[in-house]
């Protein structure tokens, strides 16, 4: 698979580091020419370098791993170039105080859709640190990492699950781009309690096999009844 890689931080490295070891073309792209040279020659695989306008030329996939509020400003100058093509969105719209900075607005992810709107855009990989992404794999406790997932194109999707898999970890569909806010949000919240509180956010959700509650009246056990925990207007 051809990847464009928009941005040269962290985030970049580490998703194209796994992505260049598993044997996809890689295409680092910075307004920083020098940078993304660098970063080109640390990931390795023959990674290319140049502009962000060669990184959306070149990929099949593009991953926009830029800061909130510059991600869409960059997709609106690329979206000739994007049309068609997955545009994978990691970005976290996080703000001082853990706040999230899109409450009441579009997600990040919609407004990369609103500003490439011919583009595939796909939100995943948003909700842990960059040095989680470095580890080779990521598994805890025996099980590899689990990665929301959400978009509308099918065809894009089944790409980003195979990225995802390729870093080490599971794809769990998380639903439409619609629903990409929530995992924004999620974000912030975990963000803010594993910082400012210390909190294992592990802790926070009971097993699968209790999500509904311990009761196995409404079938087998672990079954989850969406009517027990939805509110009823």
């Amino acid at each position: 698979m051809r990847i464009g890689v928009l941005g040269t931080g962290n985030m970049a490295d580490a998703l194209a580091t796994h992505w260049v070891r598993a044997g996809h073309e890689v295409f680092i792209g910075g307004r920083d020419e020098p940078k993304a040279r660098r970063l080109a020659g640390r990931v390795g695989g023959g990674a290319g370098h140049g502009s962000p306008h060669a990184a959306g030329r070149f990929g099949e996939v593009v991953l926009a791993a830029l800061p909130y509020g510059a991600g869409e400003v960059v997709v609106a100058e690329l979206q000739a170039a994007l049309g068609g093509k997955v545009l994978l969105d990691c970005a976290n719209p996080v703000g001082p105080g853990f706040r999230l900075l899109t409450e009441g607005g579009p997600s990040a992810a919609g407004r990369l859709a609103a500003a490439a709107p011919g583009a595939h855009v796909v939100k995943a990989f948003n909700l842990c640190h960059e040095d989680v992404w470095r580890m080779t794999p990521p598994v805890f406790d025996g099980r590899p990492l689990a990665v929301p997932v959400c978009g509308d194109d099918e065809a894009a999707l089944t790409r980003v699950y195979e990225l995802v898999r390729d870093a080490g970890c599971e794809p769990v569909p998380g639903g439409g781009l619609e629903r990409a806010g929530l995992l924004e949000a999620t974000a912030a919240l975990f963000i803010g309690l594993w910082v400012a509180e210390r909190v294992d956010v592990r802790a926070i959700a009971p097993p699968l096999a209790f999500a509904a509650g311990p009761s196995t009246e409404s079938g087998a056990a672990g079954q989850v009844r969406p009517g027990r925990w939805m509110s009823s207007g």
